[in-house]
């Protein structure tokens, strides 16, 4: 599976984007899509994961209530819309996605769960 996220970008502190992450050529119903973040000094970090619907979601702590995952079936794709974006949500952002969806959130939250992984996008908050 090959993940191509782009939307990465600099923005205020209060402001949003949404990230993309296509992923062409692939039964892609049938894969968990995620996203993990990382910051310089810092370790990986989950950042939210999507199965079906949004029924099945997990998102990390530090980003529940701000982000959104997402995903269009028909175009292949997982989007992550991040509203109220704070300095510290300033990291690479990688889309990731697995063939098996974890109910329990310690399970989901893992980078070892993601079989998959994406180039990084570059989001910078500016404060």
């Amino acid at each position: 599976v090959q993940l191509q996220a782009s939307g990465g970008g600099l923005v205020q502190a209060g402001g949003s984007l949404r990230l993309s992450c296509a992923a062409p050529g692939c039964a892609f119903m049938s894969y968990v899509m995620g996203w993990f973040r990382q910051a310089p000094g810092k370790e990986r970090e989950f950042v939210a994961a999507m199965w079906w619907s949004a029924g099945t979601t997990h998102y990390g702590d530090s980003v529940k209530g701000r982000f959104t995952i997402s995903r269009d079936n028909a175009k292949n794709t997982v989007y992550l819309q991040m509203n109220s974006l704070k300095p510290e949500d300033t990291a690479v952002y990688s889309c990731v996605a697995s063939n098996t969806w974890y109910t329990n959130y310690e399970r989901a939250s893992r980078s070892g769960a993601y079989s998959y992984w994406g180039q990084g996008t570059q989001v910078t908050v500016s404060s």
